[in-house]
């Protein structure tokens, strides 16, 4: 399983326990899925899609900034959260 493949099922069990929905109280997790290493163009991590300035901003930041970073890795991941898993 490459690193795309472990962010998608970590997204979509995250998604699956409603962490992703505004109501939700719980705090959003990180997308760390341990594979911290940067593109060749450093534009991103190869293992979570975060950029650098969102990896500094996760540790502030509130569940709305953390449900805004997910949704930018996801789409930069291009990963869709309503696609099945294979």
């Amino acid at each position: 399983m490459n690193a795309i493949d472990l962010l998608a099922v970590r997204a979509r069990q995250l998604g699956a326990d409603g962490l992703f929905h505004a109501e939700n109280a719980e705090p959003v997790p990180s997308p760390c899925i341990s594979v911290c290493r940067m593109s060749s163009d450093r534009s991103h991590c190869l293992g979570c899609y975060r950029t650098l300035d969102e990896i500094r901003l996760w540790s502030g930041a509130d569940s709305t900034l953390r449900r805004d970073i997910w949704t930018r890795l996801l789409d930069r991941a291009g990963i869709d959260l309503a696609a099945p898993e294979t």
